[in-house]
C-alpha cells in the first residue's frame, strides 16, 4: 500500500472517529436541553409560577358537593386543598359541566381534573390519567316498586327505562350491560335520580356511596337491589398529555398520601360515614 493512500485512510479514520467522539460527548448536553425543555413546558412550572392550582371538578355526591351555605365540600374538596398545600400554592376550584370537562382541561381551562374520574381506555387515547387515589364501584339505584322480583337480566328490555348523567361512566356501562333498556340521559346525577324517584325510570347506576345514601334517604321508593359493584377500576387524575414532569408529581404525592393513610381516611368519612350529612341540603 502506497504511504499516500495510508495518509488518506488515517485521516479519514481520524475524522470518523472525531465525530463520533464528538456525538457522544454531544449526547449528555443534549438530553439535558431536552429535559430542561419538558420541564419548563410542565403545568407544574406554571402552577408554581402562578402560586395557583387550578382544579377542574363537577358536582355530584359525595365527591364534590354545595353545602347549606352554597360552599364546595367533599372528598375532592379534602384532596385538591391538600394537594395545593403541599405544593406550597393556593388553589382554585373550576366547577364544569361532566360532558364538557375534559375539552376545557385540554383547551387549558385548568391544570387538572380531580373529579372521580374513572380511568377508561376511551379517555386515556385524548388525556392521561395518574395512577389511582380513590377506588369506586358502579351499582344498580332501582325504584322498588317499578323493579319487584326483577332479576338482573330483566333489566336488560326493552320494556325498562334507565336514567343516567350524560357523558359519565355509568351511562357507558348501563348502554354496555344492558343494551336493550332505554337510556335517558341528564346533566347532572341529581336529575337522573329525580326521574327514577318519579317513576319516569326503573333505574340508574352511580359510584357508590351514592346509590346507598339515596336509598336510605327515600327507603319507602328507592332500592340497591343487588350487592354487585361494575367497574372498580379506580379514579386517578386527569392532565393533558405530554407533561411527565406533572405525570411523575401527581403519582408521588398520590404513593405518600396512600401510604400515610390521608387517603383512606378521607374516603372513610366522605364514602362510609355520615356526619356530613347535616352539612348538605337535604
Amino acid at each position: 500500500m502506497s504511504t499516500t493512500r495510508r495518509k488518506i485512510m488515517s485521516n479519514t479514520l481520524g475524522l470518523a472517529l472525531a465525530a463520533v467522539t464528538s456525538t457522544v460527548l454531544a449526547l449528555p448536553a443534549m438530553a439535558q436541553t431536552t429535559t430542561q425543555t419538558l420541564s419548563s413546558e410542565s403545568v407544574i412550572e406554571t402552577i408554581k409560577q402562578d402560586g395557583v392550582i387550578r382544579i377542574g371538578l363537577s358536582v355530584f355526591t359525595p365527591w364534590s358537593m354545595r353545602d347549606i351555605n352554597g360552599e364546595l365540600i367533599g372528598f375532592e374538596l379534602d384532596v385538591g386543598r391538600a394537594l395545593a398545600e403541599d405544593m406550597g400554592v393556593e388553589v382554585e376550584f373550576v366547577p364544569t359541566a361532566w360532558d364538557g370537562i375534559i375539552p376545557q382541561l385540554v383547551s387549558g381551562n385548568f391544570d387538572v381534573i380531580i373529579s372521580g374520574m374513572s380511568i377508561t381506555p376511551a379517555r386515556n387515547l385524548t388525556i392521561n390519567f395518574s395512577n389511582p387515589y380513590a377506588y369506586s364501584g358502579l351499582t344498580v339505584l332501582a325504584n322498588t316498586a317499578m323493579t319487584e322480583g326483577f332479576t338482573l337480566d330483566d333489566y336488560n328490555s326493552a320494556d325498562v327505562t334507565f336514567a343516567a348523567r350524560r357523558g359519565a361512566t355509568p351511562a357507558t356501562v348501563i348502554a354496555q350491560l344492558f343494551p336493550e333498556a332505554t337510556l335517558l340521559l341528564f346533566d347532572e346525577d341529581g336529575a337522573a335520580t329525580q326521574e327514577v324517584l318519579n317513576g319516569n325510570a326503573h333505574a340508574t347506576m352511580s359510584a357508590e356511596p351514592t346509590p346507598s345514601i339515596e336509598a336510605r334517604r327515600y327507603p319507602d321508593t328507592l332500592s340497591v337491589p343487588f350487592d354487585q359493584t361494575f367497574l372498580a377500576t379506580g379514579e386517578g387524575f386527569a392532565l393533558r398529555k405530554g407533561d411527565p414532569d406533572a405525570l411523575n408529581y401527581f403519582n408521588n404525592w398520590i404513593a405518600v398520601r396512600h401510604a400515610s393513610g390521608w387517603l383512606k381516611d378521607r374516603n372513610d368519612y366522605w364514602f362510609k360515614g355520615t356526619d356530613w350529612e347535616d352539612q348538605v341540603t337535604q
